[in-house]
């Protein structure tokens, strides 16, 4: 599953079935899931491990057995930890094709009238039970899967309502997913501009905040500093080129915006703990 792009404008799915199935473990070049939103709704199951999920201004912590439910727009990324988990993304207007009596509900997530809560754990086994269902019925893809598949949403939805698995917006209410569309712009900007130099200076102007203010929003958001994401969105992109093409490690380099080799190996083994050769050498075995 590729998390490259800030804003995927891949099509989940098919345009008849917009719901998309992920595995990803430690072999895969985008475990980590690097800052991203996408229109369609997303499920985040972990199988083992744990998982670090940043949402807007959250850090949430989830561990094997554990999900996250993504809204909408919402941007977000991850850090897995010794994971293996998978990804359930869906348009919620799948489900807006059915009955008015279904309808009602699923307008109530999608205007925000209420926020449903992003973390399904223990404690509400019936939902634990439903996500298992769901992502087995998707993986499985028997004849029919798809009636089971949109079935099992409904479940899943069903039961969020009926545990009240969520919580009501006030009028007025501004949401920290809203609240957070102040960094789009700069996490836009750093993904068409990562191959070029970029400074503090300029991020901080698109964000329409100081310098100072800006590092302290952007490190609470990111848990990193503005640099050390570029440095970071960078490497990821490395590591992309490095699975599918033959470049050389020094033209890789400066395609991604290091002007010093040197320097950009040094980076990669901070990130990634290996060499890019190790890595490129790992990947393609």
């Amino acid at each position: 599953m590729l998390y490259l792009d800030y804003n995927e404008k891949k099509m989940h799915g098919t345009k008849e079935f917009p719901i998309a199935f992920y595995h990803v473990d430690s072999s895969h070049p985008r475990y980590e899931m690097p800052f991203h939103w996408h229109k369609e709704y997303e499920i985040v199951r972990i199988l083992e491990g744990q998982f670090r999920l940043m949402l807007a201004d959250e850090e949430i912590l989830a561990g094997s057995g554990e999900s996250f439910l993504i809204p909408s727009g919402a941007i977000h990324g991850g850090m897995p930890e010794n994971c293996i988990y998978e990804c359930l993304v869906f348009d919620l207007d799948i489900l807006f094709l059915h009955a008015d009596s279904c309808r009602q509900y699923f307008q109530k997530i999608k205007h925000q009238d209420i926020t449903v809560r992003p973390m399904i754990t223990a404690q509400t086994p019936s939902l634990c039970l439903a996500v298992e269902k769901l992502f087995r019925s998707m993986s499985e893809t028997f004849p029919g899967y798809e009636l089971t598949v949109i079935g099992s949403l409904f479940e899943l939805f069903g039961l969020i309502f009926r545990e009240q698995h969520y919580t009501r917006n006030t009028p007025g209410f501004e949401s920290s997913v809203r609240h957070m569309e102040q960094l789009r712009p700069v996490f836009e900007y750093i993904e068409n501009h990562y191959s070029s130099s970029i400074s503090l200076q300029q991020l901080s102007q698109i964000s329409g905040m100081s310098p100072k203010y800006f590092c302290r929003y952007f490190q609470a958001i990111a848990h990193k500093t503005p640099m050390d994401y570029l440095n970071y969105y960078r490497i990821e992109h490395a590591c992309t080129m490095l699975c599918t093409t033959d470049s050389p490690i020094t033209s890789i380099a400066y395609d991604c915006g290091f002007n010093d080799c040197s320097y950009f190996i040094k980076l990669f083994k901070r990130y990634k703990h290996i060499t890019p050769k190790q890595y490129q050498m790992q990947m393609k075995r």
